[in-house]
């Protein structure tokens, strides 16, 4: 099996010594945060953090795609599952497929199978995919709601729990809808990391259907109550350590807040939710904002502004034909 030396030279592959034990690991990492200037910085598109042996936390550089995705790879003993492909389907750009096989351990002179799934269908964390497709013992599970369903064996959506047995290491599948129709959580047994893509992150929490998100994060605040959860890892950072959001497309995150979030974000988010005005909420670790209520908001605006616009135009007439 190649390991692909070259490459993994240029991402900064950093293991942190002390995870000696697989139900423990390290965060103890600064993530890149890209450049003002990209095409003078170049920055490497890829970064690669061991959180412990067989667990790996990847990040794509701001200035490669400004979603700036964090995926997530998780080894077991008889395959692994990477979660989320990212927003960069140019391999030359963006060597994650070659990344990830060369973190691969190796089963009979091949390397272990790969299941690449999704927290959510949105392209950004998708867009990889390609460079998986074509790959022996890779499988790619559909984004779409029914397919999805069949293929985690969830009957009564958006109830239920699925499970993905890797090999002495069980991945919890839960249904959060709320954000996209078919968005997935994933919990892993082994660490008690908690996987939410864009549910929930230090950023902003984009509602496409509000009751649906408030019914989501109950079950998911059901579900963590009474178990350890480590350490609540999301799809993106848009925030600052000051609580600021960085302006959207921005491929530049000076002075980062940390990625990670804890059980009592997870805790706190149904009530954040049951009090939401519908329309934007700031919150300590992101903010809540329904994007298509704002733009409505500001398209009635627009209209009632244009309206007495018009409306004063047709007075100053008037009035002007009435001095004559």
């Amino acid at each position: 099996m190649k390991k692909f030396p070259s490459l993994l030279a240029v991402v900064p592959l950093m293991v942190a010594a002390s995870a000696t034990a697989a139900s423990t690991g390290s965060l103890n990492v600064e993530w890149t945060s890209g450049a003002p200037d990209c095409a003078a910085a170049a920055p490497p598109p890829l970064q690669v953090h061991g959180y412990n042996a067989d667990t790996y936390i990847l990040r794509q550089d701001p200035c490669a795609s400004f979603e700036a995705n964090f995926l997530y790879l998780l080894v077991g003993k008889e395959r692994a599952l990477l979660i989320d492909s990212g927003d960069v389907e140019d391999a030359a750009a963006m060597p994650l497929a070659e990344t990830v096989m060369g973190l691969l351990p190796v089963i009979d002179d091949k390397p272990m199978p790969l299941l690449v799934a999704h927290t959510h269908g949105h392209r950004d964390h998708r867009r990889g995919d390609v460079q998986f497709e074509s790959l022996p013992g890779v499988e790619v599970p559909p984004v779409e709601l029914d397919a999805l369903a069949v293929y985690f064996g969830f009957e009564r959506w958006p109830e239920g729990e699925g499970e993905i047995d890797l090999g002495n290491r069980v991945i919890d599948v839960l249904l959060a809808p709320g954000h996209h129709p078919a968005h997935l959580v994933f919990h892993d047994r082994e660490t008690g990391l908690l996987f939410t893509g864009d549910f929930l992150l230090p950023g902003r929490l984009m509602v496409d259907d509000a009751a649906a998100y408030r019914a989501s994060a109950e079950r998911l605040a059901n579900f963590v109550r009474d178990r350890e959860i480590t350490h609540v890892l999301g799809g993106h950072v848009e925030l600052d350590a000051g609580g600021g959001l960085y302006p959207r497309g921005a491929s530049h995150h000076p002075n980062e807040r940390r990625l990670e979030l804890a059980k009592e974000d997870v805790l706190a988010l149904p009530g954040h939710l049951a009090s939401f005005n519908g329309f934007y909420a700031s919150h300590e670790n992101y903010v809540i904002t329904n994007p298509v209520r704002n733009l409505m908001a500001l398209a009635a605006l627009v209209l009632v502004v244009l309206g007495l616009f018009g409306w004063g135009v047709r007075a100053l007439l008037r009035y002007r034909r009435a001095s004559r």
